[in-house]
């Protein structure tokens, strides 16, 4: 542990500032030192003036004078060493309670000093606290900032995606929709064609019927039952018709779920994805139904054909029985 200014130093200095005429203390003999702590200043300074009161009474000794005169002066002298020893010591004890009051507030201004720093190392703790909580707070906001993005970015991404399918599945409807158009025409045209055909057979029919009556009953029988399978040939075509116009509802009603569909995410366009194969699957049941329909067609054609050429062959048997006819009843 460091001694400090040494004692002999705030001596000197105290007997310099008490040269000067004026009372020695411990500002004025730090100030004479230009060094030395208050505390050790203070108790040196006690001591010097301890010593001060020792010197003065030791100082007691005269030259040689008479002994009328060495008796006054000693006399004197020493009235004048007690009234200088009672100045200082009534000086050394206001010295002394200024010394305290000194002390007292200089242990105050270090309490209150200790106090101040202690509470800065906790204003500054806390601002240390503080700092580290709000780098936290940065790099969490940061980090949600970077998910947010990715989230943004995937989000772009699927609606990029959806789109494309949208476009897809609106071209694929398109497609559909152009499809069905044709299919519902070439079934009309079909069903016209086989009404005229139809029309022409029983036209062909009862003409051959009206000449060959009595035995065209078997054939009549046929050309019912050849009816009967067009009506329902016809019933049948009209279900497919049915079938082609729910289809065709069908592509509407998904053509308008694809365009609602702009404004949700991948599960609507799978749904509708799933939609249109089912149409598609409906589709692909009604186009096999009409090539059903149009082969059952073509077996009612060669049935009719058929039917004409026994009408034929009949028309002929009886043409060449009318002329024999004559001959026999003569």
């Amino acid at each position: 542990m460091a001694v400090g200014v040494p004692e002999e130093d705030v001596y000197a200095a105290a007997d310099a500032v008490l040269a000067r005429g004026e009372r020695p203390t411990v500002e004025r003999v730090r100030l004479e030192l230009g060094r030395g702590s208050p505390a050790r200043v203070g108790a040196l300074l006690d001591q010097w003036w301890d010593r001060l009161a020792q010197r003065l009474r030791g100082e007691t000794r005269l030259p040689a004078l008479p002994s009328e005169v060495s008796e006054a002066f000693v006399a004197v002298w020493r009235h004048a060493v007690g009234l200088a020893q009672a100045i200082a010591e009534q000086t050394l004890e206001q010295q002394r309670q200024l010394l305290a009051q000194e002390r007292l507030q200089l242990a105050q201004a270090e309490d209150q000093a200790r106090r101040e720093v202690a509470g800065a190392r906790q204003q500054v703790n806390a601002a240390e606290s503080a700092r580290r909580a709000v780098e936290t707070r940065l790099t969490d906001l940061e980090r949600l900032l970077e998910e947010r993005q990715a989230q943004i970015d995937d989000l772009h991404a699927q609606r990029e995606a959806l789109q494309q399918g949208q476009a897809l599945a609106a071209q694929q409807i398109q497609q559909m929709q152009a499809t069905l158009d044709t299919a519902r025409r070439q079934a009309e045209e079909a069903r016209l064609a086989q009404e005229a055909y139809v029309r022409g057979v029983e036209e062909r029919a009862h003409r051959e019927v009206d000449r060959a009556r009595e035995e065209s009953k078997a054939r009549a029988a046929e050309l019912k039952e050849a009816r009967l399978q067009l009506a329902d040939f016809q019933q049948r075509q009209a279900s497919i018709l049915v079938q082609l116009t729910e289809a065709q509802q069908q592509a509407v009603i998904a053509q308008g779920q694809a365009t609602q569909a702009r404004e949700e995410r991948l599960q609507r366009a799978m749904e509708a994805e799933h939609a249109q194969t089912a149409l598609q699957a409906r589709l692909s049941q009604a186009q096999e139904a009409l090539e059903a329909a149009r082969r059952e067609a073509a077996v009612q054609h060669a049935r009719a054909d058929t039917l004409q050429a026994q009408f034929s062959q009949l028309s002929e048997r009886l043409a060449r029985r009318k002329p024999a006819s004559p001959r026999s009843g003569g």
